[in-house]
């Protein structure tokens, strides 16, 4: 019996020794695989991909049924929060958009009333340094413009209105003195001289009703020579760079008298008054009381040029005289110079 065991126990040794060394041999005879590191990296990121997908939202359907119903209630918790929160920044994000939109609306309209301001005093800054630099010939160009048109009002009637000053006796005593050795210059940069136009004619002259302006309607200019004035009139003066002569009262330019001086302020009669007076005479005693009463701004100069007929426009209308823009027989009569 102790044999037999013996025996078995033997055989049951070599066996599992033939197995293990078989064993042995089979391993030895397989090749190891080797580790690489791409494929390390591609286990771990699948790994990571895994334990993502168990904590994601559509953990349920890869079953997870547990961790998704946490997730979602943890969610629902959450949401109001969610929504008060998107619903601040949205406000904060409108506000912080609108304020600057309507500081910028606010600037822009700011902007174009400086600009209209701007524009407003640099117009009128303008306009008064034109004014103030234009040329004195171009101020009276304009001036005799207004002049012109004031006296040559069609049907113009007198003004039977209120009465201007006029000056007192002494103040025409004292400005008649004063003149009595005056004698103007030429002066084309300030007065321009008119030019010869024999078809020329006083416009509306024809209006003027009565006997003293009937040589204004008869005006129109004529040019000689020397001796054929001489022969018709004894009275020819040179008056400030032109030749008048005398005719039935009154003052006219004798063109063609003398070809280097013909210069003349003035195309029409000048009323010489009752003393006959020299015409730059009676025109500068005539601006002097324009000055007085106001109605004359420029200088004395004796000259009947585009300011002074302004001036006479302005005082014939206030007095109820035919604006004649001239120095006419009631116009000098009404000043207290006819004498």
């Amino acid at each position: 019996m102790k044999k037999l065991t013996t025996l078995i126990i033997g055989c049951s040794l070599a066996l599992v020794a033939g197995a293990m060394a078989q064993q042995d041999a089979v391993t030895s005879a397989t090749p190891v695989p080797k580790k690489h590191p791409h494929g390390q990296a591609a286990r771990q990121a699948r790994q990571e991909a895994r334990q993502a997908n168990q904590t994601a939202p559509g953990a349920e359907a890869a079953g997870h049924p547990k961790a998704h119903a946490g997730m979602k209630a943890r969610q629902e918790q959450n949401a109001p929060a969610a929504e008060t929160n998107a619903n601040a920044n949205t406000k904060a994000n409108a506000d912080t958009t609108a304020a600057p939109n309507a500081q910028r609306r606010a600037d822009r309209r700011a902007a174009r009333k400086a600009a209209m301001n701007n524009q407003a005093d640099t117009t009128t800054t303008t306009a008064a340094e034109k004014t103030k630099a234009a040329a004195p010939a171009q101020v009276k160009a304009q001036t005799a413009a207004t002049t012109t048109a004031a006296a040559n009002q069609p049907n113009a009637r007198p003004n039977k209105g209120n009465k201007a000053k006029k000056p007192d006796t002494q103040v025409v005593q004292k400005i008649q003195s004063q003149h009595a050795n005056f004698h103007a210059q030429a002066r084309p940069q300030q007065v321009q001289s008119v030019k010869f136009n024999a078809n020329y004619s006083i416009p509306n002259s024809q209006n003027w009703q009565g006997e003293r302006y009937s040589v204004f309607q008869s005006y129109h200019p004529q040019r000689h020579d020397q001796a054929w004035y001489h022969s018709h009139y004894t009275r020819i003066e040179l008056i400030a760079g032109g030749y008048y002569f005398f005719n039935n009262g009154y003052w006219e330019p004798a063109y063609g008298y003398e070809p280097s001086a013909q210069y003349y302020a003035y195309d029409g009669p000048i009323y010489a008054g009752r003393a006959a007076l020299p015409p730059d005479r009676v025109i500068a005693n005539v601006q002097a009381a324009l000055q007085e009463t106001g109605y004359y701004k420029g200088e004395v100069d004796g000259l009947l040029g585009p300011l002074t007929r302004e001036a006479l426009t302005g005082y014939q209308t206030d007095n109820g005289l035919y604006a004649t823009a001239a120095i006419d027989e009631p116009t000098l009569d009404s000043l207290g110079l006819d004498s």
